[in-house]
């Protein structure tokens, strides 16, 4: 039995729930070539089929110079054996704020030739300069973003920072105030325990494939928490997330219970999902099968790839949307505010439309600016002759972006949003920003081996809101702050994160649609830390700079027409 169920559905004769505003004529024009961008992702693949070719690659916005327009990065892997003297590099692209980007990679010290596979943002030393994290096949790389002589360098902190050492095959990252100390720690997922020397020869009727992991053991998540002078302590066993039965892929870093602290989700390739509870003490205890959220429907444990989480049906609590392979669909597990996670997927379009697409990132993002959040997935298979095997499966498959109808209703609407964004790719990770600044979100995406490709938001028309945090007894950033605003009766709530949907990181940008609403009656920032901040009468069309403990925004910039 269903416990916590939110009465308005039950009442339908009496309570009305909310719904979205009319669909706009809105287009995702892939700006890629004109804007500059020219990555190709290198996984390495020349026949050997190794494991990690399926799964790069990542990408991060990141304001690397404060400019308030975001900038990109690509975490590249490379040729195998891995040889520094011919592989690819990772690469920086510098946001000239006119529709066009420049690589900046070499200048900045980010052409790192690595296996790299993911990324997580975060001012990790709270100086007011984001600063990254690469995950890697090896050795991960911690990067600090610094001024020196009038222009901007990422150096390599990963040995002073006591993160050596441990050669891990990682994806996903998230930054996290777990002990709301004021200093963002970091949760890395690891995947398997792989290397050219143990990988196995996997194959289908005389065809050499991929193996699935069921193939090697698993690995643990890892916790390193900032001591606040430039280092980490590894307390992954002290806090009670040693598990090695894990093969993480994603991972969400949010207050599942609102408690007042961080939770972690990782999501598993073939193991249940994990849901770890913030104790409050330094400890965590895992809680997904109580939760409802480990395995399927039918108690199966999926091929969990990308995830995200948040407060889609305003409920007040966040909920959760994971990628899985295909012929099993997306899960859509919402929060019923009661400890319990209930998949609505089966139940609606989600479902049916994504039973045959293989997801990897899915994000929650409200592309048309209504006030409701809607699902992007990017999608694409791991196995290049599929379509021999399952003739209804392909290789390279169409996105998914699920429109929110309110009234916890999804109706998808990829094909509404033009030939470049429905295209069919190998797609894998995703991130979301508002390159040009005019208040809409743009979307950029990954594929296997393959170009990057970036989306223009082109055509929408409503107001919008966007708020930047800074924290001054909190994080700097406002990692876990919860944003509350309401316009015109209507409430919505939304968390700063860092990760995002898989091997990825969205810009650290709240963006709130108003439909056409001109003002925000009121903006409440609840910060980790407890303090809660109040605004009222905020005009929308700008994004404004928030500092804890003020009564008013103390930067406002204006969006472009």
């Amino acid at each position: 039995m269903r416990r916590g169920v939110a009465t308005a559905p039950i009442l339908a004769g009496l309570l009305v729930w909310p719904l979205a505003a009319p669909a706009q004529n809105i287009t995702f024009t892939d700006i890629t070539r004109t804007a500059g961008i020219d990555f190709t992702h290198d996984n390495g693949a020349r026949g050997d089929k190794y494991l990690p070719e399926t799964l790069g690659a990542g990408a991060a916005f990141i304001d690397y110079d404060n400019d308030r327009f975001p900038d990109v990065f690509f975490a590249n892997g490379t040729h195998w054996p891995r040889d520094p003297d011919r592989g690819s590099t990772s690469r920086l692209y510098r946001n000239n704020r006119d529709g066009t980007f420049t690589d900046v990679s070499a200048e900045t010290g980010l052409d790192l030739t690595t296996y790299a596979l993911g990324t997580a943002v975060a001012d990790y030393d709270n100086d007011g300069d984001d600063d990254l994290f690469v995950t890697a096949l090896g050795q991960n790389r911690l990067f600090e973003n610094h001024e020196t002589g009038g222009r901007r360098v990422f150096l390599d902190r990963t040995e002073a920072a006591g993160l050596i050492g441990l050669e891990e095959f990682s994806t996903s990252a998230a930054w996290a105030d777990y002990d709301n100390d004021g200093d963002v720690d970091l949760f890395e997922a690891n995947y398997v325990q792989w290397s050219i020397e143990n990988d196995i020869l996997c194959s289908i009727e005389d065809l050499k494939i991929y193996c699935t992991p069921e193939s090697y053991p698993g690995a643990s998540l890892r916790l390193w928490t900032n001591n606040g002078d430039g280092t980490f302590t590894d307390d992954t066993e002290a806090a009670g997330l040693r598990d090695p039965t894990s093969k993480g892929l994603g991972i969400a870093t949010f207050d599942y219970n609102r408690d007042g602290w961080s939770d972690v989700l990782v999501v598993n390739d073939t193991e249940p999902n994990k849901l770890y509870e913030n104790r409050g003490d330094g400890t965590f205890v895992e809680v997904g099968l109580l939760a409802g959220i480990a395995y399927s429907e039918d108690g199966v444990a999926r091929a969990g790839m990308g995830v995200d989480a948040a407060d889609y049906d305003r409920s007040g609590h966040p909920s959760v949307v994971i990628g899985n392979f295909s012929n099993e669909m997306l899960a859509l597990y919402h929060n019923d505010g009661d400890g319990l996670f209930i998949d609505e997927a089966p139940r609606s379009e989600i479902g049916r439309r994504s039973l045959p697409t293989l997801a990897f990132a899915c994000l929650f993002m409200d592309y048309d600016l209504d006030g409701w959040l809607d699902i992007l997935v990017a999608n694409g298979h791991v196995v290049e002759v599929i379509q021999q095997i399952q003739p209804r499966i392909t290789y390279a498959q169409r996105p998914h972006l699920f429109r929110n109808m309110g009234g916890g209703r999804f109706e998808e609407v990829t094909a509404t949003l033009g030939a470049d964004f429905a295209a069919e790719r190998v797609a894998r990770g995703a991130a979301i920003a508002d390159i040009d600044n005019d208040g809409d979100l743009d979307v950029l995406m990954t594929t296997s081996g393959g170009p990057a490709v970036l989306f223009r938001n082109d055509g929408g028309a409503r107001q919008a809101l966007r708020v930047r945090l800074e924290g001054a007894r909190s994080n700097r950033n406002g990692l876990g702050a919860r944003v509350t605003v309401t316009a015109g009766g209507e409430t919505q709530t939304q968390t700063m994160r860092s990760g995002a949907g898989y091997l990825s990181q969205n810009e650290l940008v709240l963006t709130f649609g108003l439909d056409d609403r001109t003002v925000a009656d009121r903006v409440e920032i609840e910060w980790p830390g407890g303090t809660v901040d109040r605004l009222e009468n905020v005009p929308a069309g700008r994004m404004i700079t928030h500092r804890e403990g003020r009564a008013s925004a103390v930067e406002v910039v204006p969006f472009r027409n």
